[in-house]
Order: C-alpha cells, then sequence, then structure tokens
C-alpha cells in the first residue's frame, strides 16, 4: 500500500498524479477502518484527504507553515505528517489528540479547538517572518463554518491592510457542525451551485471575444458584482476559485500557480464531506462526528442504547414545554443546535429560534437585546465555548443587570476532545461577575428544574452548567419545579466529616460516605446546588459543628466552588475549620475516557475517601 510508505510528507514528492489519487483512496479507507472502532471527528476529515495531500505536495512543510483552523478537518493532515501508526490511539488517554497541538508534532504549527484563529494566527506568524527576514510560506485552512466568526473578518481586515504575503484556503463544504448559516454562507451557496453562474464563468472568455469593446467593460463589470471573490479582493485578497476540493488535478496547478504570488490569496475549494462514504455524504451532519463503534457497511452504530435520558435532551425537552406555556421565551445558539438540542426547539418554535453562527459573542450581546424588550432569552452554548464571550458577559449582560439565561453544555470534563473542550473553568469565570447567579445540578432530574428555575428568574442573569452524556438515572419528576434561589440540601447526615459537592460529583459524594461508613467515618453530604449564592445558613452551622470540610467540583479548584467555600469561612472567622478542596487542578487536562480523567484528578469516590480519612483520622 503507498499509504504504508507515507512517512512524512516529503514522501509525496516521488508520487505522480495517479498514485496521488490511489492513496487518497487508501487514506480514506484506513479513516473509515480505524473511526469505526475509535470514534472521532468523521465527515469533514472525509472531506479533506485531497486537500490534505494537495497542501503538502506543493509547499515544502514544515518549513512553509499549513495552520489548520478547528482541527476537526486535520485528520489527513496528521496521517501524512508522522502519525499514522498512532492514529489507532485517537483521542484516548495517552494517545494523539483530535486537535492540532504544537506539543505533539512540528507539523501542527498553530493549536486549534475552537474555530475562526486560523487567519489571525497566519497573519502574526506572516509578520514574524517578515520581521525575522525569513523566507517561507504561512497558508491558513478555515472552513466556510469558521468565515462566520467575527474574528476571520478581523484578520482578513488587518490582512488587506498589512499586505503579507500569506495564503487563505477556504475549505466551503457548507457545514460547521450543522448547515452553515448567515448571510454569507447564503451569498456563497447561491454562487457556487448557481447553474446560470458557472455557465456563464465557464464561458466568459468566449463571450468576450463576441462582443464589443464597450460591452467588454459593462460585461467585466457585471462578472465582479456576480462572481464570489469580490467580498475578499475588497479586503485586499487576490481571489482564486470555487475549485473542486476533492479534484487534485483541479487542486495541484492552482496551488503551485499561486505560491510564488505576493500579496494575501484566497483559494476557495469545494470540497465534500463524508467524501467516498455514502451514509455520511448522505447525512454529514449525522457523521460529523461518531460517539462510539458503528457498522461500515450500514453506518449504524453498535453501541447499546441507553435508556438513561442524555443531560442535553433533559435540557432540550423541559425548555420546550416551558416555552409552550411562555412565548417570551426565545432559544440561541452558536452553530451548535444538534449539539446543544436546541434543534428540537427549532421544530417547534422556528420563529423563536435563532442560530449566529460560530459567533458566540454575537450570541450573548443578542440575547442581551433580546432581555431589554421583556424576552427570555435562553443562550446554549457549551461552557468551552462561553470562554469566548467574557468581555460580552460582563459589559452586556451583568452590568446592565438583564435576565438572560445561559445553559451551558460540555460542563466539567468531557473526555476524548480533551484541553480545548474540558467546561472546567465557567465556575471560575462566572461567579466572581457581579449580579451573576450559577448553579450545577447533580442529576438529570434536578436539571429539569433548574432549567424552569432560570426562565423564571428575572432579577438578572442566570447560568446553569451540565455535563455531556447520559444521566445518572435517577427517577425523572413529572414536572418541573422551580428552585429557591441559592438553598442546597441536606443528602445524608453524619457528625465526623462534611461534604460540601456540587453537579455531578454529588452522587460520588454519596458513594465515598457509604465507603466512609464502613471504616467508621459518618459524612454529612450536602449538595450545594448553587455556587453563587451560597447557602450560608445551611453550610456555616454545619462546618462550625463538624469542623472538617472536602469540598468537591468538576471544575477548577482555583477560583471554583471550593474557594467560594473557604472564601465564605474566611468572612465569618471561621478560622478553626479544616477544609479540603478537591477540583481540577492548575494544569490543562489531557483527552481520555472520562473515568480514567476523574479518577487520575483525584475527583472519584475513592480520592474523597482518601481525603476524608487523612481529615478525620489523621491517615497518611
Amino acid at each position: 500500500m503507498l499509504l504504508e510508505k507515507i512517512d512524512f510528507p516529503s514522501d509525496l514528492k516521488s508520487l505522480n498524479l495517479d498514485e496521488l489519487k490511489e492513496l487518497a483512496e487508501e487514506m480514506r479507507g484506513y479513516l473509515l477502518s480505524v473511526l469505526s472502532e475509535h470514534p472521532g471527528h468523521f465527515a469533514p476529515n472525509l472531506g479533506t484527504v485531497e486537500l490534505a495531500i494537495a497542501l503538502h505536495y506543493v509547499f515544502n512543510t514544515p518549513h512553509d507553515q499549513v495552520i489548520w483552523d478547528i482541527g476537526h478537518q486535520a485528520y489527513p493532515h496528521k496521517l501524512l505528517t508522522g502519525r499514522r501508526a498512532q492514529f489507532p490511539t485517537l483521542r484516548q488517554y495517552g494517545g494523539i489528540s483530535g486537535f492540532l497541538s504544537r506539543a505533539e508534532s512540528e507539523y501542527d504549527v498553530f493549536g486549534a479547538g475552537h474555530s475562526s484563529t486560523s487567519l489571525a494566527a497566519a497573519l502574526g506568524i506572516a509578520a514574524a517572518r517578515d520581521l525575522n527576514n525569513g523566507d517561507y510560506k504561512v497558508i491558513s485552512v478555515i472552513g466556510d463554518g469558521g468565515l462566520t466568526g467575527g474574528m476571520a473578518f478581523e484578520a482578513m481586515n488587518a490582512a488587506g491592510d498589512f499586505k503579507k504575503d500569506m495564503i487563505v484556503v477556504l475549505n466551503d463544504n457548507q457545514m460547521s457542525i450543522s448547515a452553515t448559516v448567515g448571510a454569507f454562507s447564503k451569498y456563497f451557496n447561491r454562487l457556487v451551485t448557481n447553474p446560470t453562474y458557472n455557465v456563464l464563468r465557464s464561458g466568459a472568455k468566449e463571450l468576450m471575444d463576441l462582443i464589443s469593446p464597450d460591452a467588454k467593460q459593462v460585461a467585466k463589470k457585471i462578472e465582479a458584482v456576480l462572481k464570489p471573490g469580490t467580498l475578499f479582493e475588497e479586503f485586499g485578497f487576490r481571489y482564486f476559485g470555487p475549485l473542486d476540493g476533492n479534484d487534485l488535478e483541479a487542486l495541484l496547478p492552482v496551488l503551485e500557480g499561486v505560491k510564488a504570488l505576493p500579496h494575501p490569496i484566497l483559494v476557495h475549494v469545494v470540497t465534500k464531506k463524508g467524501k467516498g462514504y455514502l451514509p455520511a455524504e448522505a447525512d454529514s451532519e449525522a457523521f460529523y462526528s461518531v460517539s462510539g463503534k458503528f457498522d461500515l457497511e450500514t453506518g449504524k452504530s453498535l453501541e447499546p442504547k441507553s435508556p438513561i435520558p442524555k443531560y442535553t435532551d433533559v435540557f432540550s425537552e423541559t425548555l420546550i414545554e416551558l416555552a409552550r406555556e411562555d412565548s417570551r421565551i426565545v432559544g440561541i445558539t452558536a452553530a451548535m443546535p444538534n449539539g446543544t438540542g436546541l434543534d428540537k426547539f427549532q421544530e417547534v418554535f422556528p420563529r423563536r429560534f435563532f442560530d449566529v453562527g460560530l459567533a458566540e459573542q454575537c450570541a450573548v450581546t443578542f440575547a442581551a437585546g433580546l432581555a431589554t424588550q421583556g424576552m427570555k432569552p435562553v443562550a446554549a452554548i457549551y461552557s468551552t465555548f462561553l470562554q469566548r464571550t467574557y468581555d460580552q458577559l460582563v459589559h452586556d449582560v451583568c452590568i446592565q443587570n438583564l435576565p438572560v439565561t445561559f445553559a451551558l453544555d460540555r460542563a466539567g470534563l468531557v473526555g476524548a476532545d480533551g484541553p480545548t473542550h474540558h467546561g472546567v473553568f465557567d465556575f471560575a469565570y462566572l461567579r466572581h461577575l457581579p449580579n451573576m447567579v450559577v448553579m450545577a445540578p447533580k442529576d438529570e432530574d434536578e436539571l429539569q428544574h433548574m432549567v424552569k428555575t432560570a426562565v423564571e428568574y428575572e432579577k438578572g442573569p442566570i447560568a446553569f452548567r451540565y455535563p455531556r452524556g447520559t444521566g445518572v438515572g435517577v427517577p425523572m419528576a413529572s414536572r418541573p419545579q422551580s428552585l429557591p434561589i441559592g438553598r442546597g440540601e441536606v443528602l445524608r447526615k453524619g457528625g465526623d466529616l462534611l461534604i460540601l459537592a456540587i453537579g455531578n460529583r454529588v452522587h460520588p459524594a454519596l458513594e465515598a460516605a457509604e465507603m466512609l461508613a464502613d471504616s467508621g467515618v459518618s459524612a454529612t453530604v450536602v449538595n450545594a446546588r448553587f455556587v453563587k449564592p451560597l447557602d450560608e445558613e445551611l453550610i456555616l452551622p454545619l462546618a462550625e459543628q463538624i469542623g472538617k470540610v472536602i469540598t468537591i467540583e468538576d471544575g477548577v479548584r482555583m477560583g471554583g466552588f471550593g474557594s467560594a467555600v473557604v472564601e465564605l469561612f474566611a468572612d465569618r472567622g471561621f478560622s478553626r475549620v479544616q477544609a479540603k478542596l478537591l477540583g481540577i487542578p492548575d494544569q490543562f487536562i489531557e483527552h481520555g475516557d472520562v473515568k480514567t480523567l476523574y479518577h487520575l484528578c483525584g475527583l472519584d469516590a475513592d480520592a474523597i475517601v482518601t481525603e476524608g480519612l487523612k481529615l478525620v483520622k489523621d491517615y497518611p
């Protein structure tokens, strides 16, 4: 097999066009075989096989530097850059990352897990090259979904002004995770798929030869208005395309040609998500990322269906139920309707659903605007993606004390997606904002109550965060009920140790209490529910009475729930209380299965038992 002979991009140089085509099919087959056994991002990578080959064939990587946006389109790049043998370890603990990682390979020029960053990074690299009198090419590869992020346009604006020698490859597949939205996407789609435009474009030379000089000028103006590159050319880029991004015969000469051109270049390629695998081509949204083993023949999952509902589904179904009763409830997502469950909300309330594209900052301020007019906006955004909106949270929501609800999906450790996607910072970056209320459910039943609590809270902004995947398996109440703001609950009573738990660490705390009882230690377990405000009336008397406290959370220890509890003790002069804070340590946590990661971070029942025995019995 040709693929087995390609250890690095330099090995591509000896292949002819037919061999490159054969290599593309082998790569696609290898991707299918591995990803059907070891889940990961799927359809986007099947579409970028030829593009990755062409870039590494034409350019001299890693001397020439290729920056891939997001990373979910870069598996073929990994296969060509020394990681073919390690590819079956993808997204597993100790294995290679599912995204770009500078620590993993010199070919991963810039780390990427979130979107729309590659243009700014490439511009910075190009500027550094010129300051250092370097001689290499800088190439950014960004998807059409990534171009809906404002940061991409900010970088284009600067690039056109700086006039740096850089190449942007726009990988246009009409999809981010769900279908790409927005006026810009519709403009591209209309022009690229319009048969009239393509006929005019292909026959432009013959047409020019038949018409008068004056008419030629008019025709050129019409072509300038029609062609999709007009916008980019106004930004200062020279535009080439659209090209078939799955056709090496089309890609190679164009990339070779633009390599020698100065100033910013944009090459527009159109690729097919799921290319070469019919189930993924037919439903690229469902095959954007696969979460378990599936049958290659049929495309059907081989994973058993859990009877326990997913947190995302509980959120979505509860919101729909509440929205039937309150017409002011509006759902907002940033290009993640499927991932956040709001696709179901959209089906029921299409006029009250808004997808702003990969632009979380816009989503937050858009929600703030809705709130000023008496609506009840619910912004459903992954915890890790809400990090991008810190300024909007401060200025546009919290300072104005607007009643915006934030539903933070994928909170805590998310497993195989790794450090760019672990939602571990939200407690810390939300709880210090004045006017913000922050809560987390212990299980799927409590989540539905928190959804109702949030949408009924009108005194200011409120956030609740919940983990990825299925719930705990507790019985579900028939109707959601509002919870009193800032009130926790005692789940178990004991006199030797106080365990204050929040979110999905509550059930491990109860498990630990059972284990501690076997060692003669009786523990009180509190489900705090709220990080802000804390239930002082509940926590303080128990802490004073018991004197030994463990806090546990699936967020960073610095500035999180435990910090809030210790700050409360300090404010009240509780100097004799012994407290141990369990949380994510001060480091980025790599990818791996969630159970393993929680154990390594000391956040499972065994860790609570160990720390409890140290506190109560002075065990080493």
